[in-house]
């Protein structure tokens, strides 16, 4: 996948691998850069070959938020445009089909957390600090943050990062369940390929099926996900690969039982 100015997309394996080029603005996103995540993650998403996505930032920062120059001069109709392109955007990768785990190597500020928050997994290094500080300007978060912060992290907690606008360090994050993992920053993107490599090694239909099942149960009812996992499990059960997945599992088993 080429033809990008502020961002790559290399493939390793079955996994792609995003990184934001804008290291000279902390990764600041402008509207190129919005357009072209909204295009690279759409489609990663319909591409068999790929099983699961890294998405991570050069240098210092993984996303410092909107660049705040462009963002400044912006008319109302350019806001509204450049707001309604960013609804497309993180849906991108929240609905994307592949899970998708970030490997957060800085600042992820403001839309740049946004997107985190969009992320299956997270992977963070120890310089790396999260925030969603647009109270300090006056405004709130128009990216999602208002809801997926407190649906990840809990209302009051969400409340307190809106509200305060703090930066705060990833570590803090872990016990919330944000952040999965704090890494050296020497391993950190190791450390994410290889947890992509792992789950993209795994039958796609049921690894979709996963993060479709997961989304819902962050907000969706008890008795419709439970139906749900039952639809999906008995076509997973059934297909070539989970029956023999299954017989090859249960010969093993005999094998080590025998004296």
């Amino acid at each position: 996948m080429t033809g990008f100015e502020t961002l790559s997309v290399e493939t390793i394996g079955r996994v792609a691998l995003v990184t934001f080029r804008r290291a000279d603005q902390l990764n600041a996103m402008n509207k190129r850069m919005q357009s072209e995540i909204t295009a690279a993650f759409e489609g990663l998403s319909g591409d068999a070959a790929i099983g699961a996505i890294v998405v991570t930032g050069e240098g210092r920062g993984f996303m410092a938020g909107a660049d705040i120059k462009e963002y400044a001069a912006q008319s109302e109709a350019e806001f509204d445009a450049f707001q309604r392109a960013g609804v497309r955007m993180y849906a991108a990768i929240e609905e994307n089909a592949k899970p998708v785990i970030a490997a957060v190597n800085g600042f992820a500020l403001g839309g740049g957390m946004e997107l985190v928050l969009c992320c299956d997994i997270v992977i963070a290094n120890q310089y790396a600090k999260l925030g969603l500080p647009e109270i300090k300007l006056g405004l709130i978060p128009g990216g999602g943050g208002t809801q997926r912060s407190v649906a990840k992290l809990g209302r009051n907690r969400a409340n307190l990062l809106l509200m305060t606008g703090a930066i705060v360090p990833a570590s803090e994050f872990v016990t919330a369940g944000l952040v999965n993992e704090i890494v050296d920053a020497a391993a950190l993107l190791p450390r994410a390929m290889e947890l992509a490599a792992a789950i993209a090694a795994e039958p796609p239909a049921a690894i979709e099926a996963l993060k479709r099942l997961t989304a819902h149960a962050a907000g969706g009812d008890l008795a419709t996900g439970l139906q749900l996992e039952h639809e999906v499990l008995g076509p997973l059960y059934m297909s070539d690969i989970g029956r023999a997945r299954v017989r090859e599992f249960a010969e093993r088993s005999t094998t080590k039982a025998k004296p």
